[in-house]
C-alpha cells in the first residue's frame, strides 16, 4: 500500500490534455479545509445536460453534465456516485456543483441517483443493482462528444463504497469499460464501518436488512474488502473526517491520498483542497495506458 500525505497552500493544476483552452486553472489559491455540509448546498451550479432514465422506476435517473461543445476532442466520461449513508434523506442534488465544476475541466459527468433506504426496492442489493443498471446505461450514451469506451467511477462516502463494488464488478469482465476508480472518503470496509455508532455508521443495520452476525453472507457480497478491489483504486480521504474515519482507506491496502486537515465534505467542495487532489488525480488517471 502507498499512502501520500498532502498538505495543500498554493496548487497550480495543469490543464488536463482533453480540456479545452476556457478551462479554469487555479494559481496561487487558498483552498478551503473542513468544509461543511451546508457550504456544499451553497456552491453555484446550473442545470444538468440532459435528464435521462435508465430504468423504469421514478429514480432511476442520472444526470448528464456535458463540457463545451467547442472541445476538440470527445470529453471523458465519469460515472459520479453521491453519497448519504445510502439514505433516501440525501439525493443527488448536493453533487450537482460538483457535476458542473467537472465539466468545466473538459469532463462529461454520468451523475446517478439511484434507490436509497427507505425507498421501495432501495437497500441492499437493490442500491447496488441500480448502479449496475446505470454504469451499463452509460455504455449506450451515443453522444459524439462523450468517450465512454473507458469510464472512471468516481464516489463520495456510501456513494464510494458502490463505486468500489462496481469498479471490482467489472475488472473481472473482459471489456475493461471501467479504466479505474476513485473513492472519496469511500467506506470499504463494511463490517468494520457498521460496528462504529455515529449518525451513519448506526444506518449500516437499516441498509443491510440485519446486522453483521444475523447477515454474514449479505455482509460479505456487499464489503469491498472481502469481494476485492480494481487494479487502479484510488482513495482520498481526509485526517478530520468524523464521518468515515481515515482507517477505512488507510486499512484497505490500497493507494491512499491522505488531505491534512480535511473534512468528510471537503471531497465535493469545489473550493477545498481536497477538490483540487481530486482533479489532479483525475488527470493524471485519465492520461494513463
Amino acid at each position: 500500500m502507498k499512502v501520500l500525505v498532502i498538505v495543500v497552500t498554493f496548487l497550480m493544476l495543469a490543464t488536463p490534455s482533453h480540456a479545452g483552452t476556457n478551462s479554469p486553472v487555479e494559481r496561487d489559491s487558498v483552498f478551503q479545509v473542513n468544509v461543511s455540509y451546508k457550504s456544499v448546498l451553497e456552491l453555484p451550479t446550473d442545470a444538468p445536460s440532459e435528464i435521462l432514465s435508465y430504468g423504469d422506476d421514478p429514480l432511476q435517473y442520472g444526470e448528464l453534465w456535458l463540457p463545451d461543445s467547442k472541445q476538440d476532442l470527445a470529453a471523458p466520461l465519469i460515472v459520479f456516485i453521491h453519497g448519504g449513508c445510502w439514505l433516501n434523506a440525501y439525493d443527488i442534488k448536493h453533487t450537482q456543483a460538483a457535476s458542473y465544476a467537472l465539466t468545466k475541466y473538459g469532463y462529461a459527468v454520468w451523475s446517478v441517483e439511484y434507490r436509497r433506504t427507505g425507498d421501495e426496492g432501495g437497500a441492499w442489493p437493490g442500491t447496488f443493482n441500480d448502479i449496475l443498471s446505470a454504469i451499463e446505461f452509460a455504455r449506450q450514451l451515443n453522444r459524439t462528444t462523450i468517450n465512454n469506451s473507458q469510464i472512471v467511477l468516481v464516489g463520495h462516502s456510501a456513494g464510494g463504497h458502490l463505486a468500489l463494488l462496481a469498479a471490482n464488478h467489472y475488472a473481472k469482465r473482459a471489456d475493461n469499460l471501467v479504466k479505474g476508480v476513485i473513492g472519496l472518503a469511500a467506506i470499504s470496509n463494511l463490517k468494520k464501518y457498521s460496528q462504529g455508532d455515529n449518525s451513519c455508521q448506526s444506518v449500516v443495520v437499516d441498509f443491510m436488512g440485519g446486522n453483521f452476525k444475523a447477515n454474514k453472507e449479505q455482509y460479505n457480497s456487499a464489503d469491498p474488502m472481502v469481494q476485492g478491489f480494481h487494479s487502479r483504486t484510488i482513495l482520498i480521504h481526509g485526517d478530520n473526517d468524523t464521518i468515515v474515519p481515515l482507517a477505512q482507506s488507510t486499512e484497505s491496502n490500497q493507494y491512499v491520498e491522505i488531505v491534512k486537515g480535511a473534512g468528510h465534505f471537503d471531497m465535493i467542495h469545489t473550493g477545498s483542497s481536497s477538490w483540487h487532489v481530486l482533479l489532479k488525480t483525475l488527470n493524471e488517471l485519465n492520461r494513463s495506458k
